[in-house]
C-alpha cells in the first residue's frame, strides 16, 4: 500500500470549498478548486508519501516495477500505465458541453492530426492522445447535469411551452421529425447559426425561459437551466443545444455513465469521477475554448434516451457500477453502523479513497488509518486488502480496472464486473 499526495487543478469554475474541506485545508479557498486528480495522468500524477516525506511519482513507480503494480496479465494490456484516472470533481458553475469520441474514433483523430502536423498542446487540437474516454460520475452531493439528447417528441413541448415565435420554425422542424434524423437536424442547425442570429435568438429564449420559470409546472427547472446558461454565456449555441437535453439530478451515490458520442454538461454539485485515462474532449458550446463543430457532429449520438443512470449492485460489501469499460470499475463502501471487516478486491491496480469518516485499512504490507481526503495505491502484488474497521458514516471507493478474473490468493475470485 502506498499513501498518495494528489494534485488540485484550479479550474474557474470549480468550488472554494468542496475540495478544501475534504483536505482538511482552510475554506474558502484562495481560488476554486475544481478537480483533485489520483491517477498517473501525464498531466498531474499523484505522488507517493513515505514518512511524511513526498517521493516519487505514481508513475515512476510504475515504470520502476510494472509487473507488480499493473499485474502480468496487465503490463501488455495497458501498455505499462495505469489505464483509468479518478478524480473528485466539485463544480460551482458549468462546465462546457462535450462529448467524447469511441476508441476507433480516437485513434484515427489522433494520427489524422498527427500527420498535418499540430503540436501536442496546440489549442485547436481535438485529439490529444489516440484513446477513448468513457466515464462514470457517482454523486457525493446532490449533482445537477446535462446529458444526452431527450426524446424528440419532449423537447417539442418545453419549444412550445417557452412560446418564442423565433423558435417556431425550429420547433416544427423537429416536430416533423421526431426521431434521431430530426434531432440532428436542429442542433447541426443552432449550432452552426451566424453570431448575428444567435445574438437575437438568444435573448429571445431568454425572454421566454422567463416566463415559463415564473409560471412554474413541468419546465420550471428546464427554463431555470436555460436562464443560468444565457446569463454566464449570451450569444452562445451551447444554450439553443441544452434544450434538447435530458435535464438530470443525481441524490447522493447515484452515478451517470458517459459512453462515447454522449453530449452532456455537468452543472453543478460534487461527485467522485473516474474516467478512461485519456484527454479527448470534442466541445460544443458553453466555453471560450476551441469548438470543431463537424469533428462534434461525427462523434455525436443523437439516439435520445432517459439518462444513463447507475444505482449499483451489492457486491460483497461494497457497491458496484458497472459500465462496458474494461479500463475502470468504481466501487463504493458505506459504514452504516459497527460491522465485520471487508475485504478489498485483488486483481489489477487499484485506488482507494476515503470522502468522509475514517477507517482502518490491513494488508501483508502494512496498515494505514485513511481520514477524508486520503487515499492510497494498491498494486496488484498487494492481494488480501481488508477494511479492518471502519466509523459510521465512512465512505470508502475503490477504484480499479474492469477485467477481473485473475486468480487471487485464496482460489478463483468472481470478475470485476
Amino acid at each position: 500500500m502506498e499513501l498518495l499526495e494528489n494534485p488540485v487543478r484550479p479550474y474557474a469554475w470549480g468550488s472554494r470549498t468542496v475540495i478544501a474541506e475534504l483536505l482538511g485545508r482552510p475554506s474558502p479557498s484562495p481560488h476554486p478548486q475544481a478537480e483533485l486528480w489520483l491517477g498517473a495522468h501525464p498531466a498531474d500524477p499523484s505522488h507517493v508519501v513515505r514518512d511524511d516525506v513526498t517521493a516519487e511519482s505514481l508513475i515512476e513507480l510504475i515504470d520502476a516495477d510494472p509487473v507488480r503494480a499493473l499485474g502480468p496479465d496487465r503490463v501488455d494490456r495497458w501498455s505499462g500505465r495505469l489505464p483509468f484516472l479518478l478524480k473528485v470533481l466539485a463544480a460551482d458553475e458549468p462546465l462546457s458541453l462535450q462529448a467524447h469520441p469511441s476508441a476507433e474514433q480516437a485513434a484515427a483523430g489522433f494520427e489524422r492530426e498527427n500527420a498535418m502536423g499540430l503540436p501536442a498542446d496546440a489549442p485547436d487540437r481535438n485529439y490529444r492522445d489516440p484513446n477513448h474516454k468513457p466515464e462514470l460520475i457517482c454523486a457525493l452531493t446532490e449533482f445537477h447535469a446535462l446529458v444526452g439528447f431527450r426524446e424528440a417528441d419532449a423537447s417539442v413541448r418545453l419549444l412550445r411551452a417557452l412560446d418564442v415565435p423565433a423558435l417556431a420554425a425550429y420547433t416544427e422542424l423537429l416536430a416533423a421529425q421526431p426521431g434521431p434524423d430530426g434531432l440532428r437536424a436542429l442542433f447541426t442547425t443552432w449550432i452552426t447559426l451566424p453570431q448575428s442570429v444567435l445574438d437575437d435568438l438568444v435573448p429571445a429564449v431568454q425572454e421566454g425561459a422567463v416566463r415559463l420559470a415564473a409560471a412554474g409546472g413541468e419546465w420550471c427547472m428546464e427554463a431555470r437551466t436555460i436562464l443560468e446558461l444565457s446569463e454566464r454565456y449570451p450569444g452562445d449555441a451551447g444554450v439553443l443545444a441544452s434544450i434538447l437535453l435530458n435535464r438530470t439530478v443525481l441524490q447522493p451515490g447515484e452515478a451517470l455513465h458517459l459512453p462515447a458520442g454522449n453530449l452532456h454538461a455537468y452543472l453543478s454539485g460534487a461527485g467522485m469521477e473516474v474516467m478512461a485515462n485519456s484527454d479527448n474532449v470534442l466541445r460544443g458550446g458553453l466555453t471560450p475554448k476551441h469548438v470543431d463543430v463537424p469533428e462534434l457532429l461525427r462523434v455525436l449520438d443523437f439516439a435520445a434516451a432517459p439518462p444513463p443512470i447507475c444505482t449499483g449492485h451489492p457486491d460483497r460489501g461494497w457497491i458496484r457500477y458497472d459500465t462496458p469499460a474494461v479500463e475502470f470499475c468504481l466501487r463504493r463502501f458505506v459504514a452504516e453502523g459497527p460491522q465485520a471487516s471487508v475485504v478489498v478486491p485483488d486483481g489489477g491496480p487499484r485506488i482507494l479513497a476515503c470522502t468522509s469518516g475514517s477507517a482502518i485499512i490491513r494488508s501483508d504490507s502494512g496498515v494505514l488509518k485513511l481520514a477524508p481526503g486520503t487515499s492510497v495505491f494498491l498494486p496488484d502484488a498487494d492481494a488480501g486488502v481488508v477494511v479492518d474497521s471502519a466509523a459510521p458514516g465512512t465512505q470508502l471507493f475503490l477504484a480499479g480496472d474492469g477485467l477481473g478474473g485473475l486468480t487471487g490468493r485464496d482460489g478463483p475470485r468472481r470478475p470485476f464486473r
